[in-house]
Formats: C-alpha cells, sequence, structure tokens
C-alpha cells in the first residue's frame, strides 16, 4: 500500500524551560502556539514559524541538568535566502554564541552555533548542487555573495557525484518511490 509520509515535529527535553523559549522565539523567531502543564507534570511549550502547523518544535521540561550526554545530534532549521542565512550569522555573531561555524556541504549553506543548554543548531539554504555526503568545507561569509557562490562551486566541483541539484533531486525521487513500493511488516 502506497501512502504520503512527510515529517512534521521534532521535541526535546530541557533543563531551562524560559531560557530556552526566550532563545526560540526571539532569536530564531518562533511563534508559541502554547503552553501547558505537561502530561507527566513540568511543563510544554509548542512553538511555530508555520500557520498551517500548530507546532514543528516542543520544548519539554525535565532534562537533569547533569544528564552528561546530549542525545541530539544537531537541530536544522531551512531558510528563505542568502540574505536571511547572513542576517542569521551576524545576529550569532553579535550575540556571541558558541561554536559559531559557516560551512556549506556543497548541497547546503549553513551557519552552525549552540543553543543556550548547547544543543548543535544549524541554519541552511539548499545551494543549486549536490555531491556525496558528508561533506563540510569551511566557507568565507565576508565575500559578496557573487563571489561566494562562486567559491562554494569551486570547493564542491571536485567531490564524488557532484552534479546539479535537479537530477540528484530526480534521483531521490526514484528511490523514494521505490523505498515505498517495497514496504512492509518488519519483524520486532
Amino acid at each position: 500500500m502506497s501512502f504520503s509520509l512527510s515529517f512534521s515535529h521534532v521535541g526535546i527535553f530541557v533543563t531551562d524551560l524560559e531560557r530556552m523559549i526566550r532563545f526560540y522565539t526571539k532569536f530564531l523567531g518562533f511563534a508559541i502556539s502554547d503552553r501547558e502543564p505537561g502530561l507527566r507534570g513540568g511543563e510544554i511549550c509548542f512553538l511555530t514559524r508555520d500557520s498551517r502547523e500548530h507546532h514543528q518544535f516542543v520544548l519539554a521540561s525535565g532534562r537533569p541538568a547533569d544528564s552528561g550526554f546530549n542525545l541530539i545530534n544537531q537541530l536544522s532549521f531551512r531558510v528563505d535566502s542568502l540574505a536571511t542565512l547572513r542576517q542569521i550569522h551576524r545576529d550569532a555573531v553579535a550575540m556571541k554564541l558558541n561554536d559559531l561555524h559557516t560551512v556549506t556541504h556543497g548541497n547546503a549553506l549553513s551557519v552552525y552555533f549552540r543553543d543556550p543548554e548547547g544543543n548543535r543548531i544549524e541554519v541552511l539554504i539548499d545551494t543549486p548542487w549536490y555531491c556525496l555526503q558528508p561533506q563540510r568545507m569551511p566557507v568565507d561569509f565576508s565575500l559578496p555573495d557573487d563571489a561566494l557562490w562562486a567559491s562554494i562551486e569551486n570547493i564542491v566541483k571536485d567531490k564524488p557525484r557532484f552534479m546539479k541539484r535537479e537530477i540528484w533531486v530526480e534521483e531521490i525521487e526514484q528511490k523514494i518511490a521505490q523505498a515505498t513500493a517495497q514496504r512492509g511488516i518488519i519483524e520486532p
């Protein structure tokens, strides 16, 4: 049976709910759609940047301050343009956010930093290219737009499987169709 499946939202446990709400609403511009007591005690805050989605991101109190290991590899957010990505970068610099990096993965141009509880955040835009992943190459955000794009293409053009994004999209659409067609019940 074929069906549609798309990613909806993610929720994370946090230690300092107020501080995290401030960061995600003030810095990344999320709106609070609901904030209530949680089902298991504590508090839960639903955040969105899309009026069609009640929540895209959930913050729930209850993360121990001394948990020792963060299970979150990264939280990634796509923005609409290079201008917006540059503004996020300028704001991150002004806020002196930790672990701030500007990189290209070949298929994306990204700004990385840490939120107040040390979760790695990626804010990105797609590039017009694809190359075999993973890739992570530093880029110079001080370059003008045209020079920045040219430098990225120059960095990735010799990487394995370099191609225009449209070609990769066609390939992955075929793989998704095949995976959907082969979907079935598996043993636990």
